[in-house]
């Protein structure tokens, strides 16, 4: 299963604003530092406040933080409420009306379902304190790598 980039950043903004420790980061600020266009992170920033998981606050000396502790956040339920879909084949669409001959005489259709349910549950089991490095706030938001830097595996 491969999460796409909204879900991405989802995290990446919640790990960033949870080193920041109650402190206020701005979309300029985190997309300068994650090398992000603001626009998508704009997106990004309000599906997290609609959620619930951070707070907004506009204007001058503006920004965000975390709505509640670190601890509070449940890696399983950002996935959830982020990714369009989690369906990892077609077929496992409830209203699917495809056209795979298999359909209903195959059994990879339960293996993906299973192997879907283990990995949402593996990360129920985490939070977005459990993410954290054990470094003071400030060390840990000043050694973020911009993401272009980043080593992604193929």
């Amino acid at each position: 299963m491969q999460l796409n980039r909204f879900t991405d950043y989802s995290l990446r903004v919640l790990i960033y604003l949870a080193y920041k420790d109650g402190a206020l980061a701005t979309i300029n600020e985190i997309s300068s530092k994650y090398a992000l266009s603001e626009g998508h992170l704009m997106k990004v920033v309000h599906h997290l406040a609609k959620c619930g998981y951070i707070t907004t606050l506009r204007g001058k000396g503006g920004g965000m933080r975390l709505a509640r502790p670190a601890a509070e956040i449940n890696l399983g339920a950002v996935v959830r409420d982020s990714e369009e879909t989690l369906n990892i084949v077609e077929c496992l669409k409830n209203d699917y009306e495809g056209d795979c001959k298999l359909f209903g005489a195959c059994k990879l259709m339960s293996v993906l379902q299973n192997a879907h349910g283990l990995f949402l549950n593996h990360l129920d089991q985490f939070s977005l304190a459990d993410l954290l490095q054990p470094q003071t706030p400030p060390f840990a938001v000043a050694t973020l790598q911009p993401m272009k830097a980043m080593r992604h595996p193929a």
